[in-house]
């Protein structure tokens, strides 16, 4: 018999009645039922109920065990009576009399218990992540990660690419993010980077003239965390191909995610009909470039019905420049009730609050409510409420000013009101493009004109489009909206050298400055470059979709915790002297 098991924890069954098995695991749990021990033995694969009783040559040995000490134990299989068959599990017509034990691992006090559903602080989770890694919870998302990597392989092969992998030390691009630097011992006082992305790899891959490559990317980006996203470093299904335009990336990606949400989703609906939506129209309907369509609330610009109306708050604000008022309907949201709850949202959120119209049932009719009502009067009410097609037992909220100071907090109002009055499908994964980015944005302190997406993308209408206000040029850029996340970002890439340098120059980069920092595209740009876009999937994010998790961190095997500290391994950690030495750095306190 093999030194540690014959079978898994998952494996036996009725059939194996009265053989003798070895099994290996840990305790999950001990129940004493009146001098009868019994023992749910967990391994990877499931668990199987093994007992002992004062017959047994080991019962004062099995008396000792506690929770998670690891154990192997040979006995004979017994079936079950019927009325104690527990169908719950695939090894519930069997149990195990033990025969003979060895403690394989014995374990101390535990800092948290891995039977039962109990909550922990995540700072205990993530200092003892191999314990709470032992859970069924995250053992089932760890293994369901693990899955759709392997889908999104075999889904990849399928269509004809080819994976290649790139180098994690190389040169620093502008990605959006911070570097992590790498200090070079060779080099004194040069520092190598961490990619936030394969970006220029996966373009020289192309130039180098392989059509279609993939790759399960590691990226590493310096960012502040978010419940959605890692501080240090996150997985990606990066892809690019050569002669394509930004439908055929749309048409080879879909097919791959919507499968693997197909596969993995737990039998919600999962859309086929996939939008596409300008950035302009997503920040004006949903108030943010990855909005959450299975709320069907779309926001308008009502300004017009404002204008020099009698309130003179919103009338005196669309007298300045670049004002408006936006108006989110809410259906079912007619009582005062709801909408002074949704007031106080606003408020919570560091506006001065929301206003709002209800229309309820009145004299004559249905009438309009609410202190704006009373203000702008019945035709403008009833113009606004035609406009937004809502009717009686109806609400409507009203947020005015620039659009960047208050489309953010619209966009979560337009999610809560969703939630709230239950719009918002919740078995439903609904997907949108998002397209038309602009390439720059401007600084709000210093005006500085600067990259507002990836630098490498092609402008919309080429050079052309350069030479004229570089807010108003938009890339060939695109987002795949899922759920309120961001899933998938990408590009058609800026394949020719001029157009580069023209583009990198509005951003304040001088032509040296792009010789210099992108030698390797430069150069290989002068050598017949092909058209070429792609994409990148977080990984990390469609797993934690998937698993219907609210944090990205249950479904990291070693995250980071939310000051990008690695407590289990105590990382980061301070440099020895002769390692400063040795790359010739010197750590300067601060102040």
């Amino acid at each position: 018999m093999h030194a540690y098991r014959s079978h898994t924890c998952a494996e036996l069954t009725a059939a194996q009645t009265g053989q003798t098995v070895r099994l290996s695991g840990w305790v999950h749990r001990v129940r004493d039922h009146g001098g009868v021990l019994f023992i749910d033995l967990r391994d990877h694969y499931g668990v199987t109920q093994v007992l002992c009783d004062p017959d047994s040559p080991v019962f004062e040995a099995v008396e000792r065990v506690r929770s998670e000490w690891c154990i192997r134990i040979d006995g004979v299989v017994k079936a079950r009576e019927p009325e104690l068959i527990n169908p719950k599990l695939p090894t519930g017509e069997i149990e195990v009399f033990i025969r003979d034990m060895e403690v394989l691992g014995q374990a101390g006090e535990l800092p948290l218990m891995v039977f039962g559903d109990q909550e922990y602080p995540e700072e205990t989770r993530l200092r003892y992540r191999y314990l709470d890694l032992r859970r069924e919870a995250m053992q089932e998302n760890m293994k369901l990660r693990s899955d759709v990597v392997a889908s999104m392989r075999r889904r990849m092969w399928d269509q004809g690419f080819r994976e290649f992998q790139t180098p994690i030390i190389t040169a620093s691009s502008p990605e959006g993010a911070r570097d992590f630097l790498v200090p070079s011992r060779l080099h004194p006082g040069k520092f190598y980077a961490l990619p936030q992305a394969p970006q220029q790899f996966k373009q020289l891959i192309m130039v180098s003239g392989f059509d279609r490559y993939f790759q399960i990317a590691p990226c590493f980006r310096d960012e502040d965390p978010r419940a959605d996203r890692s501080p240090t470093d996150f997985y990606q299904l990066d892809l690019e191909m050569s002669f394509v335009e930004q439908q055929d990336v749309f048409d080879t990606i879909q097919p791959v995610i919507e499968g693997v949400f197909e596969e993995f989703g737990k039998g919600h609906k999962v859309d086929k009909h996939w939008p596409h939506i300008s950035y302009a129209d997503a920040a004006l309907w949903y108030g943010t470039d990855k909005p959450d369509l299975r709320n069907p609330i779309k926001m308008q610009d009502v300004s017009e019905h404002f204008a020099g109306s009698g309130f003179a708050i919103f009338a005196k604000l669309l007298e300045q420049e670049g004002t408006e008022i936006r108006a989110i309907p809410a259906q079912g949201g007619g009582s005062r009730k709801f909408c002074d709850r949704m007031n106080a949202y606003a408020q919570k959120e560091g506006l001065p609050g929301m206003g709002y119209i209800f229309w309820r049932d009145g004299e004559s009719g249905m009438e309009a409510a609410g202190p704006l009502a009373k203000n702008i009067g019945p035709e403008r009410t009833e113009a606004i409420r035609l406009q937004l097609g809502l009717g009686k037992g109806d609400a409507a909220f009203f947020l005015g000013g620039k659009p960047a100071a208050f489309e953010a907090v619209a966009g979560r109002a337009r999610n809560v009101i969703g939630e709230e009055l239950n719009l918002t499908e919740k078995d439903r994964f609904a997907f949108a493009w998002i397209v038309d980015f602009p390439m720059y944005e401007a600084d709000a302190d210093t005006g500085r004109v600067d990259f507002s997406h990836n630098p490498f993308s092609m402008p919309q209408g080429g050079i052309e489009a350069l030479k004229g206000d570089p807010l108003a040029v938009l890339g060939y850029q695109y987002d795949l909206a899922c759920n309120g996340y961001e899933i998938v970002s990408g590009a058609i890439r800026n394949h020719k050298l001029d157009i580069m340098i023209k583009a990198f120059e509005l951003a304040g980069y001088g032509e040296d400055e792009v010789r210099a920092r992108f030698g390797g595209m430069v150069n290989a740009f002068q050598y017949g470059a092909p058209p070429h876009g792609g994409c990148a999937a977080g990984i990390d994010r469609i797993v934690m979709l998937l698993a219907d998790e609210a944090n990205i961190r249950e479904v990291i095997m070693f995250p980071m915790n939310q000051r990008a500290e690695d407590l289990m391994m105590n990382a980061p950690g301070a440099p020895t002297s002769d390692q400063l030495m040795e790359l010739g750095l010197r750590i300067v306190p601060k102040e």
